[in-house]
C-alpha cells in the first residue's frame, strides 16, 4: 500500500533530471540534488548538525572510516562519507562544498575557518619548504604578512612582482618556484591581472618541467565572487576565496574555500585535519542556506548601484581617480569585459570601487577626512572593514586593511594614503550617492 504513494524515479541513483544542466544561479538556490552529505533528502532548508562527533555502529566501521578519510574513491563518493569527528568531516560543511565546486567549476571545494586559513592551506600543500612562490606585488595585508613573515620560517620565499606587465613573470620564475599567486581584481587598488595570459606563460615554463616541478596558478577571487568570474575556466588551477564576503553576504560569519582539482582534495582535508582549520558547521549554514542561494540577485543590485554612484564620483570635482571596472575610463576596461562576466557572458564588473580626493597640498589627507565625516555622520555606509555585504561599508586601505605593508611597498603600488575602498550594499544608490556628496561638501 506504501508504495502507491512513493512516486519512483527512473534510476534513483542518478541526480535529479537535468541537474547539471540548469543555470548556476539555479543550482546555487537548490543545491546538489542527491547528495551522499546527508542521510535524509526531505528537508526543504538544509538542516544544521550541531553534534561534534558521530556515533558509529561497530568498531569496524570506525576503522573504515579513519582509513577512508583523506583518500577519496569512487566508491565513497557514490555511497557517502563515514563521519567520526567534525574537525574531519561532516554534513553542513560537505553540502557547502558541494554547492561551491559547482559556483567555481571546480572538480573539488574544501572549506576552511577563514579566509586566509584557506589561502594557508593552498600554499602549505603546493609550496612546501623549499620552494618558492611569485606573487602580484599588491596584495591583502594579512596575505602578504603571511608570505613575508610565516612562510620564510618554513623556508618558503616569495618574490612581488607587477604581473599586470608582460613578461614580469618569467622573469621573475626560480627553478624551485611553485605557484604564481594573485588576486583579480587586485585588493584595494582594482587593477585586473589577465588569467589566461598568465597561464599561457606558466604553461610555456611548465612545458620544460617535470610534472612534480610544475607551477600552480592560484587566484584569490574574493573581489570578484563567482558570478562575477570564475578564475578556472579562464586558465587558474586553483582558486581561494573568502566566504565572510560576497558569498556569506551578511557579514554573520568567517569561513574560506580552496576550489581546485579533485587531485587536491585529500591534501587539504588532511591539511585542515591536522592544522586545525575547520569550518564549524555553525557558520557552514549561512552561507550554504542564505548566501549561496542569494549570491546572483545580491551581486546583480550591488553592481547596478556600483555604477551610479562611480559616475558620480567620477564626475565629482574634489574626486581625483575612480577605478571602477565598469567605467569606460577604467585603464583596463576591455580585459574587464572579458574577464568579468556572470554564467550568461554578461559584463559583470562587481561591487568595488577604489578612489582618490584631489589633495591641497602634499600633507594634506582628504580622504581620512571624508572617512572620519561619514564615520560619524552617514547613516547608510558604514566604516567597517570587509566587504560584498548587504550594507555598503568604506574604509581607508592603506592605514587598515593594507596597514602590514611598509611604506615604500605601499608607495611603489600607489597606495595613497587617502585611498578609499568602498563595497557597495543594497542600500537604495539615491540615498548613497546623497551621503557621498555631503561628505565631500563637508571637507
Amino acid at each position: 500500500m506504501k508504495e502507491e504513494f512513493e512516486p519512483k524515479r527512473e534510476n534513483p541513483a542518478e541526480p535529479y533530471p537535468q541537474e547539471s544542466q540548469k543555470a548556476a544561479r539555479t543550482r546555487l538556490i537548490h543545491g546538489v540534488g542527491r547528495t551522499r552529505k546527508w542521510d535524509y533528502d526531505h528537508h526543504v532548508v538544509p538542516p544544521m548538525t550541531s553534534s561534534a562527533t558521530f556515533r558509529l555502529d561497530s568498531a569496524r566501521r570506525g576503522a573504515q572510516g579513519f582509513v577512508e578519510f583523506g583518500h577519496l574513491s569512487p566508491d565513497s563518493q557514490e555511497r557517502g562519507p563515514i563521519y567520526i569527528y567534525d574537525r574531519l568531516d561532516e554534513p553542513t560543511c560537505g553540502m557547502l562544498e558541494e554547492i561551491l565546486a559547482v559556483a567555481e567549476r571546480s572538480e573539488c571545494a574544501v572549506c576552511f575557518a577563514s579566509g586566509m586559513a584557506a589561502i594557508s592551506a593552498a600554499l602549505g600543500i603546493l609550496a612546501p619548504s623549499g620552494r618558492h612562490i611569485v606573487s602580484h606585488r599588491t596584495l591583502y595585508g594579512c596575505t602578504y604578512s603571511l608570505m613575508t613573515n610565516w612562510l620564510p620560517r618554513n623556508h618558503v620565499d616569495s618574490s612581488f612582482v607587477n604581473l599586470v606587465e608582460t613578461g614580469s613573470l618569467t622573469n621573475a620564475v626560480l627553478p624551485n618556484t611553485r605557484v604564481v599567486y594573485f588576486e583579480t581584481p587586485v585588493n584595494p587598488d582594482m587593477q585586473l591581472i589577465d588569467i589566461a595570459a598568465v597561464r599561457r606563460e606558466v604553461d610555456m615554463i611548465n612545458k620544460t618541467r617535470r610534472e612534480e616541478e610544475r607551477i600552480w596558478i592560484v587566484v584569490d577571487n574574493t573581489f570578484a565572487s563567482p558570478f562575477c568570474q570564475r578564475p578556472i575556466a579562464l586558465g587558474a588551477d586553483v582558486v581561494v576565496e573568502s566566504l565572510t564576503k560576497a558569498i556569506g553576504g551578511f557579514g554573520t560569519d568567517l569561513g574560506g574555500v580552496v576550489c581546485g582539482p579533485r587531485s587536491l582534495h585529500d591534501p587539504l582535508v588532511l591539511y585542515r585535519k591536522d592544522f586545525g582549520g575547520c569550518l564549524s558547521p555553525k557558520s557552514a549554514w549561512p552561507p550554504l542556506v542564505y548566501g549561496l542561494p542569494s549570491l546572483a540577485a545580491r551581486m546583480a543590485n550591488y553592481q547596478k548601484s556600483a555604477h551610479h554612484i562611480a559616475r558620480f564620483l567620477e564626475g565629482h570635482v574634489k574626486v581625483e581617480m575612480v577605478r571602477y571596472p565598469g567605467l569606460s575610463s577604467f585603464p583596463q576596461f576591455e580585459l574587464a569585459k572579458a574577464q568579468m562576466t556572470d554564467e550568461s557572458g554578461h559584463f559583470s564588473p562587481g561591487s568595488m570601487i577604489y578612489f582618490q580626493l584631489r589633495q591641497a597640498s602634499p600633507m594634506d589627507n582628504p580622504g581620512e577626512r571624508l572617512i572620519d565625516w561619514i564615520a560619524q555622520n552617514s547613516y547608510c555606509i558604514t566604516l567597517a572593514v570587509s566587504l560584498g555585504q548587504i550594507k555598503t561599508l568604506i574604509e581607508c586601505p592603506y592605514t587598515m586593511t593594507h596597514a602590514a605593508l611598509p611604506p615604500e611597498r605601499k608607495a611603489d603600488d600607489g597606495l595613497a594614503p587617502g585611498g578609499i575602498r568602498l563595497s557597495v550594499g543594497l542600500e537604495d544608490w539615491h540615498d548613497l550617492t546623497s551621503e557621498l556628496a555631503a561628505a565631500l561638501k563637508a571637507i
